[in-house]
């Protein structure tokens, strides 16, 4: 099926953290692919490798220094054949992560080009010279804090570095730049991969006239612990160049039978209506932001971004996520909303999964697993280490899968791994889950099996009912009633018309009444039209 994305269940897998096969406190390939038949008896359509290729892992991988082979820390290209080729027998599509907007410094490339202004390379990343006072051409911002430009002695010039020094940005104003880019996914393609998953798709294009950022027009009246959310970042990226880039992307796959591409929108000003633009056309197939990987956790808000996208893009198509490598997992986010971790966790899994769209879910979210409370000195993340301790960066949402509670490390490296498991996230472990009817893990596997299921599920359109909150209540297609109550205290609303349960937790339908525990959903099958009053 050329389109087995739509509707599609993705795995995402942070290869540091999954499993250990050698022993040296860092998860890799070989790891992985031992794991593949449990991430395959989950039911998903997918798995996503974050970055695994050669890099001086300052970010995690995010630093690229050899875009066509895989980093000795993971394992070998040999490595990835395998694990491409058992996921392709268990029934798994691969997607990989393509971090394509900026290389790390030492990529050859760069090396080459801050070397002078005329060498093969000189215009392969963006140069500009200082203004007259010396300061940087403009007033961009990095993601990671400071400006988004740093001096080069070599060339007199500035380069620029949306992320960190260590990662100067490819000029894509150069179609020499897009043509080698291209290639490199081609290796990929042509080495079997589903897809690809697209590192902050909005940043590859910069105005080419260099103008400022103006302050963002939702006025701040302190400073905020990263200064770059206080500017509108409609010139350092965001840019029209853009989209014409995604139509070559999306030209290359298409070359390639059933290979698909989800972009991630990082951006705060209209990221839906962006990822609307982005998925429309011949263009990306599927793209996400942030708007669900925050804090709201209500009725208005996630009935908001569906209606939002659906009424700007009816062609467009979204991917849909709780947690992921970026933010702190969704049940430490939310528990202010939930009766327990548990019941919170199986909410959440529920209502992802009942949203029109794609879905991705990262590893360990069918556990339940909480973010992992680290100390200053066990931080690996240049974003905690540099906004400590008003942000804590990243790692606790990285720590180590956890297999088994009474194995060394929870079962992933019999050696002290390269982040800590903590007693509380090790207590959540697969083998103390697995054989537990009621677990959150037994819950993840029979939503996405009703999910697989049903053609309503994975591709019917959705119309919300009239509900006050904390009550979310939406139809799919035309017979498949969802009924949530966001809250951790007691609910009750009124039904009317014929209805069959297909699934129910903390929830009990009496004379036409349905009770809602804290966390209590429900799922009803329509014969005829449905009236709620709330």
């Amino acid at each position: 099926m050329n389109e087995w994305w739509r509707g599609a269940v993705t795995y995402q897998i942070y290869p540091r953290s999954f499993q250990d096969s050698n022993q040296d406190g860092i998860g890799d390939l070989a790891g992985i692919t031992e794991r593949l038949p449990y991430i395959a008896d989950l039911g998903v359509d997918a798995i996503w490798l974050s970055p695994i290729f050669t890099s001086p892992m300052l970010d995690m991988g995010y630093d690229v220094s050899n875009y066509t082979d895989i980093d000795p820390t993971f394992g070998t290209l040999a490595d990835f054949d395998q694990l491409i080729a058992r996921a392709h027998e268990l029934g798994l599509k691969v997607i990989i992560d393509q971090v394509l907007s900026h290389s790390s410094s030492e990529h050859p490339f760069f090396k080459e080009s801050r070397q002078n202004r005329h060498n093969p390379k000189a215009d392969w990343y963006v140069w500009a010279d200082p203004q007259h006072d010396g300061s940087p051409p403009n007033n961009w911002l990095s993601v990671f804090g400071g400006g988004a430009w740093q001096w080069d002695s070599r060339r007199h010039q500035y380069y620029l570095h949306n992320f960190l020094v260590e990662q100067p940005d490819f000029n894509f104003h150069n179609t020499e730049v897009q043509d080698w880019l291209l290639s490199t996914m081609r290796f990929w393609l042509e080495r079997g991969v589903d897809g690809f998953r697209l590192d902050t798709v909005n940043f590859y294009f910069h105005d080419a006239l260099l103008r400022n950022d103006p302050a963002d027009f939702r006025r701040k009246e302190k400073p905020e612990w990263n200064p770059y959310s206080m500017q509108y970042h409609i010139f350092s990226k965001n840019q029209p160049e853009n989209l014409a880039f995604l139509e070559r992307m999306r030209a290359l796959l298409d070359e390639f039978e059933a290979r698909t591409m989800v972009g991630e929108m990082g951006e705060d000003h209209h990221p839906i209506r962006m990822m609307g633009e982005y998925t429309s056309g011949q263009r990306l197939h599927m793209c996400y932001s942030f708007e669900m990987l925050k804090d709201p956790f209500s009725a208005n808000h996630f009935r908001k971004l569906v209606e939002e996208f659906y009424t700007g893009a009816p062609h467009g198509w979204p991917c849909w996520a709780f947690s992921n490598h970026d933010v702190a997992r969704h049940t430490t986010r939310w528990q202010q909303y939930g009766v327990s971790n548990e019941a919170l966790a199986k909410q959440a899994a529920a209502l992802l999964l009942s949203l029109q769209g794609s879905i991705c879910i990262y590893e360990g979210e069918e556990l339940g697993q909480t973010e992992s409370d680290l100390d200053y000195s066990e931080l690996t993340d240049p974003q905690g280490l540099r906004f400590w301790p008003e942000n804590k960066g990243r790692d606790g949402c990285r720590t180590p899968m956890v297999w088994d509670a009474a194995q060394p490390h929870a079962g992933f490296s019999t050696a002290k791994p390269w982040l800590p498991v903590k007693p509380e996230q090790a207590a959540r472990s697969v083998a103390g889950q697995v054989n537990d009817p009621d677990s959150v893990l037994n819950f993840y596997k029979r939503m996405l099996r009703l999910r697989q299921s049903s053609a309503t599920l994975k591709y019917g359109a959705t119309r919300f009912l009239e509900t006050a909150e904390p009550i979310l209540a939406l139809i799919r297609g035309d017979d498949l009633l969802c009924v949530f109550n966001l809250s951790a205290t007691q609910q009750q609303l009124k039904l009317s018309g014929q209805l069959t349960e297909v699934l129910a937790e903390r929830a009990e339908l009496t004379a036409g009444e349905l009770h809602l525990a804290g966390n209590g959903f429900a799922f009803f099958q329509l014969a005829d039209k449905v009236s709620v009053n709330s």
